[in-house]
């Protein structure tokens, strides 16, 4: 159980409980999909492109919607239910858990008790996250798939739940995210955006943590380097991280996975390309920077020899 004792956070929490009701509750069908399920559309300020939400009480019965951003709230203290989209299930949130929902996830938050909770929600802007978070989460392959393709489970394959260990850092920087947010001023989207990106990777590593497999052989610890720095990796400097000669490595690496260097660091590539071609609205060309290419061309005739077709036709 996460415990704070930081009265100005305590207080900040509270008035953005207070400011809960008064929010943008604008839950309307999206025109532009021609479906008739309720939309609920950015809840904070125009320019504001980071948000913090705080929900203190003892009821709480949403109508059920998805949501044009992605979102992470916080069982902060005590638990509430979230009824999940694909098969209509009620998933009880303990406290100190966190639930994370993609853009048109399907979601309500249900809540019936004699005593309080409080829920914390950071929401992020669809735009922003593609723009300014997902470069800093690229350059691991199991940060991309945390956010554009969360594990399949037996509830829904469109949101994460995460047990938060009392002693994360994540607390201490919610509650940081919070108590600016509260407070705001004409910096504050400058200071939450950072904070909120540097939120996202400790919930990735949190989530690698729990539900990704511990590598413990060389070989593995060798792959996982390739694929998390395969828009930089070389040869040379792959061996000189693990304290190898170059020639050592390009043998070892045939022998164990019967692929040679340059395969393994194109197949690595060539999945985070597909991820994002997939689930972001970049550009191809900041794709292929993103990858470590020195040109979209090189990018676009890799793509292709590997693939079959073009990253465009993709």
């Amino acid at each position: 159980m996460y415990v704070n004792r930081d009265p100005e956070i305590e207080a900040a929490l509270e008035k953005l409980g207070q400011d809960f009701p008064r929010l943008n509750w604008d839950f309307s069908p999206d025109s532009s999909s021609g479906s008739s399920e309720l939309v609920s559309h950015w809840l904070g300020e125009e320019h504001e492109e980071v948000m913090v939400n705080v929900f203190k009480g003892k009821r709480i019965n949403e109508q059920f919607h998805r949501q044009d951003f992605f979102f992470i709230h916080f069982a902060y203290r005590g638990d509430y239910t979230a009824l999940s989209a694909k098969y209509n299930n009620h998933i009880t949130i303990r406290e100190g858990e966190c639930y994370i929902g993609q853009p048109y996830s399907g979601y309500a938050a249900k809540r019936e008790s004699d005593e309080e909770c409080t829920i914390i929600g950071v929401l992020i802007r669809k735009e922003t996250f593609i723009r300014e978070f997902l470069r800093s989460l690229s350059a691991d392959t199991a940060m991309l798939n945390f956010f554009l393709e969360p594990q399949k489970n037996k509830y829904s394959e469109e949101f994460v739940r995460l047990k938060i260990p009392a002693s994360s850092p994540i607390w201490r920087l919610l509650g940081i995210i919070a108590l600016e947010y509260a407070n705001k001023t004409e910096d504050t989207q400058k200071i939450i955006k950072p904070m909120a990106i540097s939120l996202a990777m400790y919930l990735s590593s949190e989530y690698r943590r729990q539900h990704l497999p511990i590598n413990s052989s060389p070989i593995d610890k060798i792959l996982e380097h390739i694929d998390t720095h395969a828009e930089s990796v070389t040869l040379q400097s792959l061996a000189n991280h693990f304290g190898y000669h170059p020639v050592y490595v390009s043998r070892l690496l045939p022998q164990k996975t019967g692929k040679t260097f340059s395969v393994l660091l194109l197949e690595a590539r060539m999945h985070r390309a597909k991820l994002l071609l997939r689930h972001t609205d970049l550009s191809i060309e900041k794709i292929a920077a993103m990858l470590g290419y020195s040109n979209s061309s090189n990018f676009y005739k890799a793509f292709k020899e590997y693939f079959g077709t073009s990253p465009r036709q993709l």
